[in-house]
């Protein structure tokens, strides 16, 4: 469970990738945690979960349990690993209605732009779009 608020966890990533100095060396964070992301179950690597608009490949699989929307994914590039790990930090274990209370521009604050290609960059709007209606879908199920 996550403890922290979707703004405060921006805020911490936020300041993690401050540490460095170099966008190359942010990049190369990025990278590192990607290395870090837990992998998932073959069966998850299909089409219905492909996240489409990405530069790379990625798989999204959004799961409900105690009524928190948990996030598992990966990619086929270490880079895409990476802003996938930074996302599930931000999202996984939070109630839908949180998502949906905060806006996706607050990752601005994240200076990703700086950091990484348009096309990643287009990726990451893809995943977060596909967060936000996992996310309206759960909380209309249960208005």
């Amino acid at each position: 469970m996550n403890n922290t608020s979707i703004q405060t966890e921006i805020n911490l990533l936020h300041d993690e990738l401050e540490l460095f100095d170099d966008v190359m060396d942010k990049y190369e964070y990025i990278i590192e945690l990607g290395r870090q992301l837990l992998p998932i179950d073959e069966k998850y690597k299909v089409q219905p979960f492909k996240v489409q608009g990405c530069q790379s490949q990625i798989w999204l699989h959004p799961y409900v349990k105690d009524e928190k929307i948990y996030f598992e994914a990966t990619g086929d590039a270490l880079i895409a690993r990476g802003l996938v790990d930074i996302l599930i930090r931000i999202y996984s274990g939070r109630s839908a209605q949180e998502i949906l209370q905060t806006d996706s521009a607050e990752l601005k604050a994240l200076h990703l732009s700086e950091i990484i290609s348009s096309g990643r960059q287009n990726g990451i709007a893809s995943m977060v779009k596909r967060i936000y209606t996992f996310a309206g879908g759960i909380d209309n199920e249960r208005l």
